[in-house]
């Protein structure tokens, strides 16, 4: 459990179904508030998603010193992503092979989102379903309130505890 703001954060990539094939959607979460502080959304499952990704959360945080950790997909073993981490201070955490449970925080978001966006709508085209997730994304930093949060949003709560 991380004590503050950008200690410790979590990574993984999961498929949203879309008209029989699949967008892949990279995200990173703060375990401070359980935030999603970066995505990214491709029709391809790779490195380049991965990086985006990182990309992002290094824009909007001071990433410094930062524990990131992912389970051990190509994505996350590769050269590039590891360049990535260390040119920006970040420490790499990995799980162990096959241990999919240190990574349950961030299944337990995707789920979320499947559970309560993806498969509740049928949509027409692939910017209806990134609309969605876009919509998502806000309402579950902003609006979601957690009972671990003492029934606050991720942000709420961050701002909260930085007053």
């Amino acid at each position: 459990m991380a004590t503050a703001a950008n200690q410790k954060w979590v990574t993984d990539i999961t498929y949203v179904p879309f008209q029989g094939t699949y967008l892949y959607l990279s995200a990173i979460k703060d375990l401070y508030n359980n935030e999603i502080i970066a995505y990214c959304i491709s029709r391809s499952n790779d490195l380049k998603l991965v990086i985006e990704t990182v990309k992002d959360a290094i824009k909007k945080r001071d990433a410094r010193g930062v524990l990131l950790h992912s389970d051990q997909g190509s994505q996350y073993t590769s050269r590039q992503y590891h360049q990535l981490l260390k040119a920006h201070h970040i420490i790499p955490s990995m799980s162990r092979r096959g241990n999919c449970l240190d990574n349950a925080c961030m299944e337990n978001f995707f789920g979320h989102l499947k559970s309560e966006m993806v498969n509740l709508h049928t949509f027409e085209t692939e910017e209806e379903m990134i609309e969605a997730i876009d919509q998502y994304m806000y309402f579950y930093n902003y609006e979601r309130f957690q009972k671990k949060l003492d029934y606050l949003s991720p942000v709420e709560y961050r701002i909260a505890q930085a007053a």
